[in-house]
């Protein structure tokens, strides 16, 4: 555990070499890297971290925000005593990642951004509906209730996060105009909850996305 800004977070470290940074997506866990770990591992120091409120890692009263997502990992990286990484993000783990690239790009060799959104209209309208990801909601609460320090607060912490969904992230053309860190963006052709034609424009707002 790290102590990290206001809070505790959790993080684990493997293998040795150029160093990766995996960050899961929203009300997952590190534990959804797994399969990633292992393989990458085997020439790579690989860090993987639960954000605030995620899995293993505490929560505050602040409000859940991108930029201070973003600022416990680079504190983290300033823990571990890592200059630069690769990132590797799902969703909200890739939301970070471009938000790090913006404000923090000294830390970053390069992001991999894997369906994550720029601004709220990036989002499917029905996702809140959609099978596949009620699903993975309800499955994320599981975890969380084995894993968190808090294991009775899903629903106040879903609230709290769900707050965040609302208004961010809410960057424009010019923001990601001004990325020069190397970035790599993915989107599954049948993703539940980012919209293709929105990812199509990040790559090119994003110089060389």
């Amino acid at each position: 555990m790290a102590p990290v800004n206001d809070i505790k977070m959790y993080y684990a470290a493997y293998g040795a070499g150029d160093p990766i940074l995996f960050i899961h997506g929203g009300l997952g866990s590190a534990d959804v890297r797994g399969r990633q770990v292992e393989d990458f591992a085997k020439d790579h120091l690989v860090i993987v971290a639960d954000s605030r409120g995620h899995g293993r890692s505490t929560r505050s009263g602040e409000p859940f925000g991108y930029d201070l997502m973003t600022s416990d990992y680079v504190a983290l990286l300033d823990y571990l005593k890592l200059d630069q990484v690769t990132l590797v993000g799902w969703s909200d783990g890739g939301i970070i990642g471009i938000d790090m690239a913006m404000k923090h790009p000294e830390k970053l060799t390069r992001v991999i951004a894997q369906a994550a959104n720029v601004t709220t209209e990036g989002v499917k309208p029905d996702v809140m509906t959609n099978k596949t990801f009620s699903a993975y909601i309800n499955s994320a609460g599981e975890a969380y209730k084995k894993l968190s320090p808090t294991p009775n607060e899903y629903d106040a912490f879903v609230n709290q996060i769900s707050a965040m969904w609302m208004s961010e992230p809410a960057w424009t053309a010019a923001d990601l105009g001004k990325i020069t860190v190397p970035v790599t963006l993915a989107i599954g052709d049948h993703d539940e909850a980012i919209k293709l034609d929105h990812t199509e424009r990040m790559a090119k707002e994003i110089p060389g996305a």
